[in-house]
């Protein structure tokens, strides 16, 4: 069982910028998700445990770029132009067992999460 530690979330106005962190060891890939109050849990980001693929949400596209120190035991979700609709709680994911370079973008396919940061952004 991996142990996942986010920080970064915070309030923030509206098109601004914010950078969360996940410090996690292993060799997993690692997803990215939000949850704001009302709604099911979306999928933000993931990137491989190699760190040469990635995938975005439609929703932040553009917007937000995941990525990770292999060396720092990190993954990083760097945040710009935030939106109030962003506002929620982002919650960083593991996936034990991966290859190199598989992505997922499925909650279910994580089996290891953390206890989640809070994201609000300001109009």
């Amino acid at each position: 069982q991996v142990q996942l530690v986010e920080s970064g979330g915070g309030l923030v106005q509206a098109g601004g910028s914010l950078r969360l962190s996940c410090a996690a060891s292993g060799r997993y890939a690692m997803g990215w998700f939000r949850q704001a109050p009302g709604k099911e849990r979306e999928f933000v980001a993931a990137i491989s445990w190699s760190g040469s693929r990635t995938k975005s949400g439609d929703s932040v596209k553009g917007r937000f770029t995941i990525s990770r120190d292999n060396a720092k035991n990190t993954v990083y979700l760097q945040m710009t132009s935030l939106k109030p609709e962003d506002t929620a709680v982002y919650y960083c994911a593991a996936k034990y067992g991966s290859s190199l370079f598989d992505i997922y973008s499925g909650s279910h396919e994580y089996g290891n999460w953390g206890q989640g940061t809070q994201v609000t952004v300001s109009s």
